[in-house]
């Protein structure tokens, strides 16, 4: 079923591009990870979310994906420089902790969220720190090629000089002459050649905290290489998409293509995807901003912006109503109308599983209607086809809602659609909901079983003409987000709206 429609959004080329894997109908995809020294917050949700509908979307399709995504534990410095503290063993001094204490505590809780909302765990999830020797033979390539030059048992990579056979800044659109006139002139006290020039291995000061030894001093790895060297190792040195959100497009993966094509004369992917932020009043979330919302404040409504809690499907199906190349401003309002359209789409999902065909002899199927359904469930996979358009597909899946909800309460006869237009609805909007999109429904512990027991009782009650306790029934039900629907032939329930 591997899709020939498909178009990703390729940054290098800014263009939309038909995808052909390398090696069909297997795909490599590698991923930027979190750094572990803090919560997860709604903008590394955003490109989890994200690359998980990609990763979900192409094994849909029948693609064989290897997926990768990297855990930053060592070597990325305050203000994504090559000076300063690492970001880890200043949050481990701060709470007077190993810096594999806390690089493991927020990956366990990085972990837990992602699994919150439901995104697919990689099938690798390699750590910087487990690949010092792979990354210490990349440096050793970089300066075989002449790309790079060692200062004081520092190694820094050479821009103007890559420069002179490739382009520095392809991916960003950054030009080398208006990047070096608008960088500060270096002071004299700096081991650079240039400001250009990015760290591959730094010396650390002996009050370090993460250090190994290496042919040029004892130190620790540039931020940018770890990815080189990972997604070389598991993916090979090309491979077919590489991920991450747009605030890495420069210069983390400027800095990735030109060690790809120092060590092994190649890009080192073929797509390049970016999702775009998550804004608040416009302005980016992130820590280093001190703006952002961590996910178990969303999920538990501690926080002076928000009004409520707001529950991991919620919040994904919040993510999923933008394109992801599209900036996405958190808000209250957003949030609540996010909730009421996940709870409509999973009241419909509730309700196809239950649907069952019938026949009728006097009922035949309408040209008209098969063919607006048709089109629905085409356009639903055009959307998806059109660079991963998850808000798109949800409209088209919200016209599928009606014909569902039409023939849950007997407007519509099954027959009118005949068995295969039928089946094919609840097929698709099953697959959507539920292994494209990623949705699922959040319920209690034997919420179904109790639900049975009081409509049970409802009916009773409403049979005996107990009117005072059938309004007793709704009210407790409405308490809890949930109404009765009084059918022709059945009683059933379904979230409040």
């Amino acid at each position: 079923m591997q899709s020939k429609k498909l178009k990703i959004y390729n940054t290098l080329s800014r263009k939309k591009e038909f995808f052909q894997p390398l090696s069909p109908p297997h795909v490599g995809m590698y991923v930027c990870g979190p750094t572990v020294y803090g919560d997860a917050h709604l903008g590394h949700a955003r490109a989890a979310i994200t690359f998980d509908v990609v990763y979900r979307y192409l094994s849909f399709l029948g693609y064989k994906v290897r997926y990768v995504r990297n855990i930053t534990d060592v070597g990325h410095l305050e203000a994504d420089a090559d000076d300063g503290e690492d970001k880890i063993a200043k949050k481990a001094k701060l709470e007077q902790l190993e810096p594999m204490e806390v690089a493991q505590q927020y990956a366990t809780s990085y972990h837990r969220d992602m699994d919150l909302l439901n995104t697919v765990r990689p099938g690798i999830e390699p750590r910087a720190t487990g690949h010092i020797p792979e990354q210490i033979s990349l440096v050793e390539k970089i300066l075989e090629e002449g790309l790079a030059y060692e200062v004081n048992g520092s190694v820094y990579f050479d821009v103007l000089k890559y420069n002179e056979t490739k382009k520095y800044g392809r991916l960003s659109g950054r030009v080398v002459e208006e990047l070096m006139s608008g960088s500060r002139e270096l002071d004299g006290q700096s081991e650079k050649r240039n400001p250009l020039d990015f760290a591959l291995w730094k010396k650390a000061s002996p009050e370090h905290l993460m250090q190994w030894d290496s042919p040029w001093s004892r130190g620790f790895p540039g931020w940018h290489l770890e990815c080189t060297a990972m997604s070389s190792k598991y993916l090979g040195n090309q491979f077919d998409i590489h991920g991450g959100g747009m605030d890495l497009m420069f210069p983390h993966h400027e800095c990735e293509i030109a060690q790809g094509n120092a060590c092994h004369h190649a890009d080192p992917a073929r797509y390049w995807m970016h999702n775009n932020m998550i804004t608040i009043n416009g302005q980016k979330m992130g820590k280093s901003l001190g703006n952002f919302i961590t996910l178990q404040q969303l999920f538990s409504g501690d926080h002076d912006k928000l009004q409520q809690a707001y529950s991991p499907m919620t919040v994904r199906y919040f993510i999923l109503t933008a394109h992801y190349r599209s900036t996405l401003d958190f808000s209250n309002e957003a949030l609540q109308a996010a909730q009421k359209g996940y709870i409509k789409l999973i009241n419909g999902l509730r309700i196809a599983k239950l649907l069952r065909y019938q026949e009728d002899p006097q009922v035949l199927p309408e040209e008209k209607l098969v063919q607006q359904i048709e089109k629905s469930i085409a356009e639903a996979y055009a959307s998806m086809d059109d660079d991963f358009n998850t808000a798109q597909a949800i409209g088209h899946l919200f016209n599928l809602l009606k014909k569902i909800n039409s023939l849950n309460t007997g407007q519509l006869h099954p027959a009118q659609l005949g068995p295969a237009v039928f089946e094919k609805l609840k097929a698709t909007f099953n697959s959507f909901i539920s292994d494209i999109l990623g949705l699922v429904e959040e319920k209690g512990d034997h919420q179904e079983a109790l639900l049975k027991v009081i409509l049970e009782f409802y009916e009773k009650a409403k049979t005996a003409r107990e009117y005072h306790k059938v309004d007793e029934i709704r009210k407790a039900l409405k308490a809890a987000g949930l109404i009765i629907k009084d059918m022709k032939d059945k009683v059933d329930w379904a979230y409040e709206e």
